[in-house]
């Protein structure tokens, strides 16, 4: 919690202020009733109609005051808590985009988005309710007893009775809501996680006719979800009405044994009015402490969750002495590679070694699940090595940073994102100070610039959230745009010519061997003709590289790329 607590630092000073006012928003409340008493027993009583209306007059004035006190207190309570909440999310979402895949993996995409924002909701409405509250409610208690006890002694046994019975039930609803709000966070994780697949897969829902099976996979979240909030509002909603019940039997007994006093001649009228006066405050400061008891364990499971994330420490980071390389610009190389998915049994790669050359192409083809992107994902450090390592321009990429080591790497990853924007900013999004020269270059080289031309903006046309309004083709297309207005020592190629056509993918690979000719190229590839004219060929099996060569020499020596080949090609072709 003390990674919370320091994110107040900046609002020290509207939280002064806050309680500063709220004491003197609780002072002028408990004097009130002080007041009304010399009014009925000093003006009322005795007929001083003078003293009713200076007495009176002044009442107005605290009353104003306390009214004053109270708008500037909610003010800049609202103003810290914003802020808080404003600066909490910006740390969280800032941390959170310097975790490697592997926390990502461990937290899962739903779950962050609901820790970013409705966790921090929760703590950001229970600190206004805090600062409101919590801080007001012990004042009220502990001056409304003080002031009660002045006024008669005998007749607070009468809150004796009733304050222990207010403090059991505020614990035993605190005992059943605590388990309650944790189950509720995960099963809005899990609301979210179905509502994200559905939003994510709509076309595929669609064109399977599986929206009732969605509907229905929703509906048991929704109605799971429901069902514990149903528990927590029932408890809620009992405790309100048996702590009024509980209220006014105390404000009924103040009455009865307070009316036996008067006629026994030991209490005036005005005090026994300004004893009820304090002894409702005090009960509505156990009614405010209730609230609070009953909201805090929300908040405390959503602070918990966010703290969770903040003192996870990304398995990547930065050395402390970062080396960088000032030679063999753009070279890689695996030294005996192996890398193991967290609770795999099995590694994803083994023993991989191999070296890639300025002015070459290399490309990786292998089967389903050989460790084709695995391998890829290893060298700009998605995740680290196990064993061996990987040297880009002659130097480990553990000993560079991670942002000189992603400034030296054009990635096209297999499935092609883009972002709410235009043309042009998704382009530059590779570059953000790319002129509109190499904005044009770079769609021409990747055969984007035609299509972009037909558009009603040309390259001020909006791109949809998640390119909607893009085919498969033009998104890889354009993420290849992306790539080379960078103008990198190393291109990496995921699968991304997957979605264009024959004659397209050949136009795309010469112009490509035109404009990287000085570079390092590594293509991921399922198609064999997209990587025939490549320099070196890796052949990956089973985490294993089963074969290393050019397309003729691995056509003599390895049976896996043989198959792949024959798998794909005709006779003739591959004569």
């Amino acid at each position: 919690m003390k990674k919370l607590l320091h994110f107040l630092k900046p609002f020290r000073l509207p939280i002064y202020l806050v309680l500063i006012l709220i004491l003197l928003q609780s002072l002028a409340e408990l004097y009130l009733p002080t007041l009304m008493s010399d009014i009925v027993d000093k003006g009322v009583v005795t007929g001083d109609t003078d003293y009713i209306w200076k007495i009176g007059g002044f009442m107005l004035l605290v009353a104003a005051g306390g009214m004053i006190c109270s708008i500037t207190a909610s003010y800049f309570s609202a103003r810290a808590a914003s802020g808080f909440g404003k600066s909490l999310r910006s740390k969280v979402f800032s941390h959170v985009g310097n975790f490697s895949l592997n926390e990502f993996d461990q937290f899962g995409t739903a779950s962050l988005i609901t820790r970013t924002t409705n966790d921090i909701t929760q703590v950001q409405q229970v600190f206004i309710m805090m600062l409101r509250m919590m801080v007001m409610a012990p004042m009220m208690c502990i001056g409304g007893i003080i002031m009660a006890l002045s006024k008669d002694t005998k007749l607070t046994l009468v809150l004796a009775v009733a304050i222990p019975v207010l403090i059991i039930i505020i614990l035993i609803v605190q005992k059943r809501a605590i388990p309650l709000f944790k189950a509720m966070q995960v099963k809005l994780d899990k609301l979210n996680r179905v509502l994200r697949e559905n939003l994510m897969g709509i076309r595929v829902i669609r064109s399977f006719n599986r929206i009732e099976h969605e509907k229905k996979r929703f509906d048991e979240a929704n109605w799971d979800l429901t069902q514990t909030a149903i528990k927590v509002n029932k408890i809620m909603a009992a405790m309100m009405p048996t702590m009024m019940v509980i209220l006014n039997l105390t404000t009924v007994s103040i009455i009865w044994f307070g009316g036996i006093r008067i006629s026994n001649g030991h209490m005036e009228v005005g005090d026994m009015m300004a004893f009820i006066q304090y002894a409702m405050q005090i009960m509505f400061s156990f009614l405010m402490l209730a609230m609070m008891f009953v909201m805090i364990p929300r908040a405390s499971v959503s602070a918990g969750r966010i703290v969770e994330v903040l003192e996870t420490t990304a398995d990547i980071q930065n050395p402390g002495d970062p080396i960088k390389p000032v030679d063999q610009l753009g070279q890689v190389e695996f030294q005996n590679v192996s890398f193991s998915y967290p609770g795999a049994e099995m590694p994803a790669i083994s023993n991989i070694s191999f070296k890639m050359n300025p002015g070459e192409v290399t490309a990786i083809i292998g089967g389903t699940g050989s460790g084709k992107s695995t391998l890829i994902n290893l060298i700009p450090r998605f995740y680290d090595v196990e064993k061996g390592k990987i040297l880009v321009s002659g130097t480990d990429v553990r000993e560079m940073t991670q942002e000189s080591l992603r400034q030296k790497i054009g990635f096209v990853p297999q499935q092609a994102i883009l972002f709410t924007g235009t043309i042009d900013e998704n382009i530059r999004y590779g570059k953000k100070d790319a002129s509109e020269d190499e904005v044009k270059h770079a769609a021409e080289v990747a055969q984007a610039a035609e299509f972009i031309s037909e558009m009603p903006e040309g390259y001020n046309t909006i791109i949809a959230q998640g390119g909607t309004n893009v085919s498969g083709g033009q998104k890889q297309r354009l993420s290849i745009a992306r790539a080379l207005v960078r103008r990198p020592e190393i291109y990496i190629f995921d699968d991304s010519f997957s979605a264009l056509d024959f004659k397209t993918d050949a136009k795309l690979r010469a112009a490509l061997k035109e404009e990287t000719g000085n570079s390092t190229v590594l293509i991921v590839a399922q198609r064999v003709s997209t990587i025939m004219d490549a320099d070196q060929i890796i052949v990956l099996d089973d985490g294993n590289i089963a074969g290393t060569g050019t397309h003729k020499q691995l056509m003599e020596t390895c049976r896996v790329y043989r198959e792949i080949v024959m798998s794909q090609l005709s006779e003739e072709e591959i004569v």
